[in-house]
């Protein structure tokens, strides 16, 4: 069965969201995206400083199967991309949730990024979308 911890928020594009300041979330792939995708073999990372728009491609996972674009979660600037990724993209397979997250991102106010986490997908949410 596909993990989906309950403290995430998730997109129908199989992200997660983690808030992990008040202006600031980490985003990665779920757990159901990894094993979709099958051995990550190369990660292409968002550039630091970039302002992103909700739904924009900011960066791409490449595997033995496919290449998948990963889209940004909400609107907000990066400021900080795991750069171990780059040297041992695997990480995405082992360990999705921890050391396995692509980016973070900060808003300007905590209230507006209350409301956008409102509008993301719970675990229960997300089990439903991938048939868990």
């Amino acid at each position: 069965m596909t993990q989906t911890p309950e403290d995430l928020r998730y997109t129908e594009e199989h992200e997660w969201v983690k808030r992990i300041a008040p202006t600031r979330v980490r985003v990665g792939i779920t757990d159901y995206a990894q094993s979709q995708l099958g051995d990550v073999v190369f990660v292409q990372l968002p550039e630091i400083d970039k302002d992103v728009a909700v739904e924009e491609s900011i960066a791409e996972v490449e595997s033995t199967k496919s290449v998948s674009d990963i889209y940004a979660p909400l609107a907000a600037k990066v400021v900080a991309v795991n750069e171990e990724l780059v040297q041992q993209p695997e990480t995405l397979n082992t360990d999705p949730y921890g050391d396995g997250w692509l980016f973070e991102l900060e808003v300007a106010d905590a209230a507006g990024l209350d409301a956008t986490l409102g509008e993301l997908l719970d675990s229960a949410g997300y089990q439903g979308v991938i048939g868990g």
